[in-house]
């Protein structure tokens, strides 16, 4: 017998989300971030330093073990930093800057991954499990009606979640193994209905998590699905679809377990248990913030649907996602990858998050609605008048914090970002008072407000805000004042600096960084301030004197110490 669903659901309330809407909400997230800016530290300008010495690599083995001068990247990942080299061998011919031309792979990956996820959840909400109660005299929704409302929802969902804004607009292999990691989730809701498309995207999926710094979790993925079809249960697949995805599923994993064990892809950085409490608060802290709004919904699609759960294999549509979400938050508490390890969470998380709209009462998407109305408005304000003092010096008080935290920092007009700004702000406003107006319900209706928020917050940041974000957040400012000194110099040699450091070194000041170890040709030396007790070891400092100590604008603890060479430099 099977467990009835609590979705009570009219084919009224799954009306149609227009199509341009959703899709200039999606440009609307994807675009900014990535247009206009210089790469960022520390993780997005160290992946584009490792594009860069892969560009300048002359051997194949150096694409197998990426390296910029010596220092090995934090994960195993070689996909993304491919990926990124190809774009600029294919653009930067044609006049594209190198570190836009890196991007563009990404900007595709995080359109492919909103993607996949809309398919993901559609899939999922056809599952007869998902489906609302029947009417006795008719008028419940529509299956594929009803399975569309639900994808836009999770969509929706998705773009709401606080995590995703920052993170999916770097150029680093975490955004990769987001995009591999939802082909996954999408080729295995698929699976039973789609052969061709799920396969194609297992195929694409598993292989590229394990080549973007995943393979563990591809690994567990592929071999807890193995498991889940092998095993009999109530409501099997069709045995047709059961033995081509047992094959499929087989195939990848000799494949994955192949391309890890012979590239050395795998690294295990298991973290010492968390015995504090203070350490736990952090961690849940991380993950409550991370993942707002997305969790609340999902514990609360937990609880209504929380019949199906003892059945919950057999309940792909509650199955899939907890196994999805799973396996990266059990990642980030037993590992030392951090927030970024909850990326491939969220398409799970949003999934489950969009099972809960046809639950929600009236009074419910009311308090939503007008909370986020609330917040998301304050938040606008808050960047606008941030932004006039900028411009102004009016109000004197945000003007005066904005000196303060980036000094030196000159305010610039740009009239295209200001456009798009003022042009957000007022569909931000026009969508406010309707959905706050007295409208019929549809399911997608309450996510609508929190995804447009956000997207606008994030519009605004990444048009109002950038120039003050760039001289913030990049090693650029710090370059150009170290160029005024040393100039076109051929090459510098660097002592105690990080990759995101040498990157910067190669990408802003168009210098040939050289390791500082031994005779060089080099008339200047850039050494980093908390690297100049092993100087001396490294260098005989007779041969050069100290010109200057240069700092990052925004960071007193990230200067470089500028030393010209005076005595003849070694031959060779």
């Amino acid at each position: 017998m099977s467990t009835p669903s609590p979705a009570i659901v009219t084919q009224d309330a799954v009306r149609r989300l227009p199509r341009w809407a959703l899709l200039l909400l999606c440009a609307a997230y994807v675009i900014p971030g990535y247009v206009g800016r210089e790469p960022w530290k520390n993780a997005d300008i160290a992946s584009f330093g490792y594009m860069l010495a892969l560009l300048d690599a002359g051997h194949w083995h150096h694409w197998l073990s990426p390296t910029l001068m010596g220092m090995v990247p934090e994960s195993s990942a070689l996909l993304p930093y491919w990926l990124g080299v190809w774009a600029m061998q294919l653009l930067t011919p044609l006049g594209v800057a190198p570190d836009f031309a890196a991007r563009v792979p990404f900007v595709l990956m995080l359109a492919g991954m909103l993607t996949a996820t809309w398919y993901a959840v559609y899939h999922l909400a056809r599952h007869p499990g998902a489906q609302p109660v029947a009417f006795a005299f008719g008028g419940e929704a529509e299956p594929r009606d009803y399975a569309r409302a639900l994808a836009d929802g999770g969509l929706l969902a998705l773009i709401a979640t606080l995590g995703l804004a920052q993170f999916s607009h770097e150029t680093t292999p975490a955004l990769a193994q987001l995009f591999f990691g939802t082909l996954v989730f999408y080729g295995l809701a698929a699976l039973p209905t789609r052969a061709l498309a799920s396969s194609l995207a297992l195929l694409a999926g598993l292989p590229g998590l394990t080549l973007s710094g995943a393979p563990a979790t591809a690994l567990i993925y592929a071999s807890l699905s193995l498991l889940a079809l092998a095993l009999p249960g109530r409501a099997p697949l069709r045995a047709a679809a059961r033995r081509r995805g047992l094959g499929v599923l087989l195939a990848l994993i000799a494949l994955c377990l192949g391309l890890s064990l012979s590239l050395s892809l795998l690294r295990w950085d298991i973290a010492p248990w968390r015995s504090s409490w203070t350490d736990w608060r952090g961690l849940v802290k991380m993950a409550l913030w991370f993942t707002w709004p997305a969790w609340p919904l999902a514990l609360w699609t937990l609880w209504r649907w929380r019949r199906q759960l003892l059945d919950v294999r057999d309940q792909r549509h509650l199955g899939l996602p907890l196994l999805i979400a799973g396996v990266p938050l059990m990642t980030t508490v037993a590992t030392l990858a951090g927030d970024r390890a909850l990326l491939l969470a969220l398409p799970a998380l949003a999934a489950l998050a969009a099972l809960a709209l046809p639950t929600f009462s009236r009074s419910a998407s009311s308090l939503i609605d007008w909370f986020t109305v609330l917040f998301f408005t304050g938040w606008a304000l808050v960047i606008w008048v941030v932004w006039v003092a900028m411009q102004t010096g009016v109000p004197a008080k945000p003007a005066a914090n904005v000196a303060r935290l980036a000094p030196g920092f000159e305010p610039v007009w740009q009239w295209p970002a200001f456009l798009a700004a003022a042009a957000a702000t007022l569909a931000w406003i026009g969508l406010a008072r309707w959905r706050t107006g007295r409208h019929r319900t549809a399911l997608w209706k309450s996510l609508v407000l929190p995804a447009a928020g956000a997207a606008l917050c994030w519009l605004l940041l990444m048009t109002l805000w950038l120039p003050a974000l760039d001289y913030a957040r990049s090693f650029a400012p710090q370059m150009r004042e170290i160029r005024a000194l040393v100039g076109d110099a051929p090459c510098v040699q660097v002592h105690g600096l990080g990759a995101p450091q040498v990157a910067a070194v190669r990408f802003h000041g168009r210098w040939l960084p050289v390791p500082a170890r031994g005779p060089g040709q080099c008339p200047w030396l850039l050494v980093d301030v908390d690297a100049q007790s092993s100087l001396p070891a490294t260098v005989n400092l007779t041969d050069w004197q100290l010109q200057a100590r240069v700092r990052r604008p925004t960071d007193d603890n990230e200067s470089l110490m500028v030393f010209r060479r005076t005595a003849p430099a070694a031959r060779p």
